[in-house]
């Protein structure tokens, strides 16, 4: 049974249609021992049948050494979209359905080159960077307020190459979940827990949060 239904598959291939160049979409998976690996992986290929645009690389986490060192990829399932500006430090681990499906569809946008449309002032403080950021953004997916924090971390990762970012599906990784206290969601894990931003803010409120921690 498809994942996604007509009325979606239509909405969703006029999105990919519109990507300013194709995407691979590397996919880490080990279905024995990986909860949503499977569904993920569905997921995933229904979206490539939709556009010549998307093509889905699928890696076996346990095998494929050389590709999970050269994406740093820690655990699965995980979605690592490459455009043509090449990998832009955008991770989603954990299946992205519910309203995690929006940010899907953002990171492969931002993948494929699209503009992440940022204030000048997160430009200028982008340019200024000194030292590498890593956001990782705890989500469920029935948080309708996630796919925003999410999609603010996306942006600042594809508008400097010295920030990552991450969606982490927290039901997913109890282990992580706990080690972080994520008690509510979204909770911004910055560089492995040097600061944490509760709640979803605007781009403005974000980076300044991160002036204030003084880690960036």
């Amino acid at each position: 049974m498809a994942l996604l239904s007509e009325r979606d598959a239509r909405k969703v291939k006029e999105i990919l249609e519109s990507l300013p160049a194709p995407v691979e979409v590397h996919f880490f998976t080990q279905e024995l021992e990986c909860q949503f690996c499977r569904e993920t992986g569905q997921l995933l290929r229904e979206l490539a049948a939709l556009s010549p645009k998307l093509r889905v690389v699928e890696h076996d986490f346990l095998l494929d050494r050389e590709a999970v060192a050269r994406f740093g990829v820690e655990q699965v399932p995980a979605v690592v979209p490459v455009g043509p500006q090449g990998d832009l430090g955008l991770r989603l681990y954990g299946i992205p359905a519910g309203y995690e499906f929006a940010s899907l569809l953002e990171g492969l946008r931002l993948a494929a080159g699209a503009d992440p449309q940022l204030a000048a002032e997160t430009q200028s403080w982008l340019a200024q960077l000194t030292r590498d950021l890593e956001l990782e953004v705890y989500v469920t997916p029935t948080c309708p307020y996630c796919p925003g924090m999410v999609v603010n971390a996306f942006r600042l990762a594809a508008g400097s190459p010295r920030v990552r970012a991450a969606m982490v599906e927290a039901t997913e990784f109890p282990h992580l979940a706990i080690r972080y206290q994520v008690r509510g969601v979204p909770r911004t894990v910055v560089n492995r827990g040097e600061g944490f931003i509760e709640g979803l803010v605007g781009e403005p409120q974000l980076v300044q949060h991160l002036r204030d921690m003084g880690l960036a």
